[in-house]
């Protein structure tokens, strides 16, 4: 009888085994390694099945066991909940809560003021915003769920009627980096357009390099974007050599609509040693 075969064992387990941390540069290089495999996936994923060779199926079926090889989307929401931890600063929550404190200076006192709706796209947890409960009401959502009190929902399939003007803030916090096609990029930034209030803020962290070292992207661009989209930015954090860039932007009531044509092609802004991120509206 010959031997059975066993389970193939992600090789992200050894990475994550029973500590509550791990080494950044290992799950980093994990974490990219499945950006470009999820950004292969949709592509190849967007080609019809009646158009699809021999060669297009293989390549898909060996991109989907190497997703699932290096652990999947768990890894990742995995390994970002660790990164939000204290033991490595906490999360980006902490940035958008001063800055809304700096916005809504009023709404600390809710006999006064009514309470933010905050939605929270990609909460890895439920409670990021529990030390204001006080004067923010959030509704945290994420693709995949972790935790019963975290809405199970694509952000791009909310319905927009429903949610039109709805919200006081929308939270983008290492969401837009993690979709693979550019345009759904766009896309989400002018849902979060129409979801927010008249004068409603827009929060929106991205891993530093997709700004500082894209071939496609640049602070700004990236600023001449969201002005198109309709967003004025009103705060701005990032060092040197840092991992992160956090944003803040407030809705815009245009007088009349700025042209987005020349955002909907990408354009190389920059040559050498570059990664592909850009937004497409």
């Amino acid at each position: 009888m010959g031997k059975s075969r066993r389970k193939k064992t992600p090789v992200t387990t050894s990475v994550t085994k029973s500590t509550s941390s791990s080494k950044p540069e290992a799950t980093r290089k994990v974490i990219r390694q499945l950006h470009v495999l999820l950004k292969q996936k949709a592509q190849l994923d967007a080609i019809p099945i009646q158009k699809r060779d021999a060669m297009t199926v293989k390549t898909l079926e060996d991109t989907k066991a190497h997703i699932d090889e290096l652990g999947g989307l768990e890894f990742y929401q995995r390994m970002s909940a660790i990164g939000q931890g204290p033991d490595r600063g906490g999360g980006s929550e902490k940035v958008a809560i001063s800055w809304l404190k700096e916005a809504y200076p009023a709404n600390g006192n809710t006999d006064s003021k009514p309470m933010l709706n905050l939605l929270e796209v990609g909460a890895l947890k439920p409670d990021n915003y529990d030390s204001c409960r006080g004067w923010i009401k959030v509704t945290p959502l994420d693709l995949h769920s972790r935790h019963p009190g975290i809405l199970e929902q694509d952000f791009l399939l909310m319905d927009e009627t429903e949610n039109r003007e709805k919200w006081d803030v929308v939270s983008l916090s290492l969401v837009l980096n993690f979709a693979p096609d550019p345009k759904d990029r766009g896309r989400m930034l002018g849902l979060a357009y129409d979801f927010l209030v008249p004068g409603g803020h827009l929060f929106l962290a991205l891993p530093l390099p997709c700004v500082m070292n894209s071939r496609y992207l640049t602070c700004e661009k990236l600023t001449a974007l969201m002005n198109a989209v309709g967003f004025s930015q009103v705060q701005e954090r990032w060092k040197a050599g840092g991992k992160m860039i956090y944003l803040l932007y407030q809705k815009r009531t245009q007088t009349a609509p700025q042209s987005t044509e020349s955002f909907a092609k990408k354009v190389v802004l920059r040559q050498g040693d570059r990664n592909n991120f850009c937004i497409l509206l």
